[in-house]
């Protein structure tokens, strides 16, 4: 068999849709509202949801990395500047150069012990048929993997808390939509506590203002990724999928490309262009949409027919601006899938985190499937 029931994929489906319409309503209700031309102009700003124009936006228009209201603008914002985020030219490349080094191949294999463990010990409640909530288990994942990554002694739950924290204080400042009386000093002072708690062990000479980014970065991709993936297996019926390690590379990238965990990139242009024949002006800013470019809305997750992986890539961005940490990324989600396709949970209870940066949910309980007890009792 190669599908699934529909009316799994619909309550699958369903269950996803709520973590966007119901912690950033008015923002996905206009991209929603806007989806059926690739590019929409709106005032100054240009919405992209096309597969092609969002790749031509990341590869062929000049972007300003520093300007307000883009990623890299936050990131100067809080900190002196000279982030992975806010770098041009040679600074730029150097920088994700040594950002790559420590996340490619043989740095997720040093990092693959630490997120291990966690799981063990965080799905263990499983095995004696008693629930468990997602969420923690993934904050603590994510905070332990960034203390690895970063060489730091601190708490991983309170790094990953004070991670959330500074996201979520720098996401009502620089995302469309209303902003908070104090937001702004709000995202400066969380992302100053983040920074004291990634004091390194030794003489790391990482800028903090890059260790504090890059912690807010996995953290919040992280949280907002292994649950909702976890939940998309339980209500489509996905975890034999998930136990098959031929079929699992596969269904993790569709995993991903359906939650499309960050997803949309605000930009602003620094020169002219065009974009599917809409004019673009130096300075418009842009809301590349990554969940619409890579099909989420409209192509439900098949690992036996996955999406090609240029278009499943692109919720990790395009070219020079490609996420570093996709690598880690899908090793994190492969090794979480796999763990729990021994208990074939089931998802319980739900509930929606309102106040996070990135759509997520605040709980996520499951518990073991009587049927995969039955079996491991026979």
């Amino acid at each position: 068999m190669t599908g699934r029931p529909t009316s799994a994929m619909a309550r699958a489906r369903r269950r996803d849709r709520r973590v966007s319409t119901r912690s950033h309503p008015v923002l996905f209700a206009l991209l929603a509202a806007t989806r059926r031309r690739a590019v929409t102009r709106i005032g100054g700003a240009v919405l992209v949801h096309g597969t092609a124009p969002y790749r031509q936006a990341l590869t062929r228009i000049p972007l300003d990395r520093t300007a307000a209201g883009t990623t890299g603008g936050a990131a100067r914002e809080l900190s002196a500047g000279g982030t992975l985020f806010d770098q041009e030219g040679t600074g730029h490349r150097a920088t994700r150069r040594a950002v790559a080094d420590d996340l490619g191949a043989a740095g997720v294999e040093r990092l693959r012990p630490v997120w291990l463990d966690v799981l063990d010990r965080r799905l263990a409640p499983l095995r004696a048929g008693r629930d468990v909530d997602l969420v923690p288990l993934a904050r603590e994942l994510a905070g332990a993997t960034v203390c690895a990554l970063l060489g730091t002694t601190g708490d991983p739950e309170a790094i990953a808390a004070a991670a959330a924290e500074a996201a979520a204080a720098a996401v009502r400042e620089h995302l469309p939509g209303p902003r908070r009386p104090g937001s702004a000093r709000a995202a400066a002072a969380a992302t100053v506590r983040l920074a004291a708690l990634l004091a390194p062990a030794c003489g790391d000479a990482t800028e903090p203002a890059l260790r504090a980014m890059l912690a807010v970065a996995a953290v919040n991709t992280t949280v907002a990724a292994l649950p909702r993936a976890a939940a998309w297996c339980a209500d489509a019926g996905l975890w034999e999928q998930a136990a098959d390690d031929r079929l699992r590379p596969a269904l993790v990238g569709e995993m991903l490309r359906v939650t499309a965990p960050s997803p949309l990139l605000p930009r602003v242009a620094a020169a002219d262009a065009k974009l599917d024949g809409c004019p673009v002006r130096a300075g418009d800013r842009l809301i590349l949409v990554a969940r619409h470019a890579a099909r989420a809305h409209e192509r439900p997750p098949n690992a036996h027919h996955p999406a090609p992986p240029a278009v499943a890539q692109l919720v990790f961005g395009a070219g020079s601006h490609a996420c570093p940490g996709a690598r880690l990324a899908r090793a994190q989600l492969d090794d979480t899938l796999a763990a729990l396709a021994l208990h074939r949970p089931a998802a319980l209870r739900s509930r929606v985190d309102r106040g996070a940066a990135l759509p997520g949910w605040r709980s996520l309980t499951v518990r073991a499937t009587d049927a995969h007890r039955s079996s491991e009792n026979r």
